[in-house]
């Protein structure tokens, strides 16, 4: 998984230019620009004893990962050598107004089409943790993910003790089939897509599965230690539990922003999050194998992957036990005790946790007041048959999925080139309704009638508008948890409860002081959950739901922000190498 930096002669270059940069312009601390290239192409991947061709980059399942520091500058080359159209997504950078390059297919670029390039360039600004890069269009990020490492500024330390070795740990998804069948074959059925056939850690399904105990991660580790795990859940559809066996972590970081350090002994982490946790090494030699295990956590009514991943936690034998004794095929396997697929009293209190470090040195600067305040419901619904057709959804209709009702029809020409050439006219309404237009009992008996409208609607923003968003969960065809996820911004975690959310009495045990920040948040099955930013990012940015089939279905939106009055407050205009539609 190593990254793919420039041959010899380039990176010689490169090293050159951010010389004469640093010479020229010694503010920054020591600030670089990092050149990577992305190859995008077919390899031939084997798992659970079956061989398929598939798209990835550079040939690597998962990708290869990019390592930056806070400040730095990133200068992504993406090719595309292969038949679909792509756009990559650098998930959780805020993209300052650089939205240009922030990834969704039809929302801030047209895909590159085959035999293409795009040049991605941003800066990491007020960033450090772990992120993470994937494909946005269709569900090509099944194949195509790796981790973004954020390292802190030079001579800048964390806030926890410096661990002996950082390790990525990312979570993902196996089908035999091709997802982008599997996902064509949904669309026109109007039914469930099939699930995958494992889960996989690093890529690798492990020892749980049929024909895939070679294909299992081990992290060796020495005694008395503390490890860095970087964690990320790149699953298309399912959020998950996370546990070793007989082993405690501390959480100090999620969407590369730091916490008030707690110790869990199980981790939730949705689609689209990341997690850096702390695991301290046993000091004695335990004489046993442990077991690093995630399966989902399923609040919804239709199928998923039932299936368990494991990785194998491995400590290196210390010199004075003899060598020539020791065989790890004999050592007892312990597993963790992971909570019930529908666990959602553990999923509250985990996430209840979670609490900004709010130091002086990283402050939660939380928006005390509103301006706009939005209530968004987010659930299912259905869209009927096309006549002469027999659908697979509920009582022979569609499948769909809203927010407002509304699900999202995906535009033919990217929303940022028409925003910001002023030809938004056939493209896209900017009325998207700020809160739900037939008020009902959100979480009671759900409504007869479940058929979404459908549109390409936007909620327009003035510039530094501070706004209070509360995402309601419906019962609509079953209450379920939904990892929503917004562009562009960080935002604040200021409530969250079940049952329908009550303006008048709410808002009073609202956390504005500590509150977790990141940049996906589950939404509670049966419940709703606040959060609070600032837009302060001029572009056109989307939210959508982090479970792939659901944004399929049309469960996104996106919202403009305007420019600013001052120069720093516009966006850049668009690159001349912007992939046409």
């Amino acid at each position: 998984m190593g990254a793919s930096l420039l041959p010899p002669p380039a990176f010689l270059a490169v090293f050159l230019f951010s010389f004469v940069t640093l010479s020229v312009n010694p503010e920054p601390a020591l600030a670089v620009s990092k050149h990577y290239k992305f190859d995008v192409m077919l390899q031939n991947v084997t798992r659970l004893c079956h061989t398929k061709s598939m798209v990835t980059v550079n040939g690597k399942f998962p990708g290869p990962r990019i390592v930056a520091r806070e400040g730095d500058r990133l200068v992504i080359r993406v090719v595309n050598h292969v038949q679909n159209n792509i756009s990559i997504h650098w998930h959780g950078i805020r993209q300052l107004r650089s939205g240009w390059a922030d990834g969704p297919a039809y929302v801030t670029q047209c895909p590159i089409q085959t035999g293409q390039s795009y040049v991605y360039n941003y800066t990491i600004v007020g960033q450090r943790g772990t992120l993470w890069w994937h494909a946005h269009i269709s569900w090509l990020r099944s194949t195509l993910y790796g981790p973004i490492i954020l390292l802190p500024k030079l001579g800048t330390t964390y806030p926890f003790a410096k661990p002996y070795k950082e390790v990525p740990i990312i979570f993902g998804e196996w089908f035999n089939a091709d997802p982008e069948a599997i996902i064509n074959q949904a669309m026109q059925t109007g039914g469930g897509p099939n699930v995958s056939d494992a889960y996989t850690i690093n890529g690798l399904p492990g020892p749980l599965y049929n024909c895939s105990a070679k294909d299992t991660f081990k992290l060796k580790v020495k005694l008395g230690k503390t490890y860095l795990l970087r964690m990320i859940n790149a699953a298309l559809n399912d959020e998950l539990f996370f546990s070793i066996a007989n082993h405690t972590v501390t959480v100090v970081d999620v969407d590369a922003v730091y916490v008030k350090p707690f110790d869990a002994e199980t981790l939730l982490i949705t689609p689209g999050q990341t997690t850096n946790v702390l695991l301290k090494t046993k000091h004695d030699y335990p004489n046993a194998q442990f077991f690093m295990s995630a399966r989902p956590y399923a609040t919804g009514q239709g199928t998923f992957d039932n299936s368990t991943v494991a990785g194998i936690l491995e400590y290196e034998v210390p010199n004075k036990t003899s060598q020539s004794n020791h065989s790890t095929k004999k050592l007892p396997l312990y597993k963790p005790n992971l909570p019930p697929l529908n666990d959602t009293s553990f999923a509250t209190n985990f996430s209840s946790k979670l609490r900004s470090l709010a130091s002086a040195d990283y402050p939660a600067n939380v928006p005390q007041k509103v301006d706009r305040q939005f209530v968004f419901t987010v659930g299912l619904g259905t869209n009927p048959c096309s006549k002469n057709q027999t659908c697979q959804g509920p009582n022979g209709t569609r499948f769909a999925a809203s927010v407002n009702n509304v699900s999202f029809v995906m535009p033919t020409t990217a929303l940022l080139q028409a925003h910001h050439f002023g030809q938004s006219k056939g493209v896209y309404s900017p009325y998207f309704p700020v809160s739900p237009l037939i008020p009902f009992n959100y979480t009671g008996t759900p409504p007869n009638n479940t058929m979404v409208s459908n549109g390409t609607k936007l909620v327009v923003l003035p510039f530094n508008t501070s706004v209070e968003l509360i995402m309601q969960d419906t019962s609509i065809l079953g209450a379920e948890s939904h990892p929503l996820h917004l562009h562009g911004f960080n935002f604040f975690v200021v409530g969250q409860s079940f049952g329908n959310f009550d303006p008048s009495k709410d808002p009073a045990n609202f956390n504005l002081v500590d509150p977790v920040e990141r940049n996906t948040v589950g939404v509670p099955s049966g419940g709703w959950v606040a959060i609070r930013f600032l837009a302060d990012n001029p572009g056109v940015w989307f939210m959508h739901c982090h479970l792939e089939v659901h944004t399929s279905w049309g469960l996104k939106m996106a919202w403009v922000v305007l420019d600013g009055k001052l120069p720093n407050q516009k966006l850049l205009p668009p690159p001349a190498d912007l992939p046409k539609c």
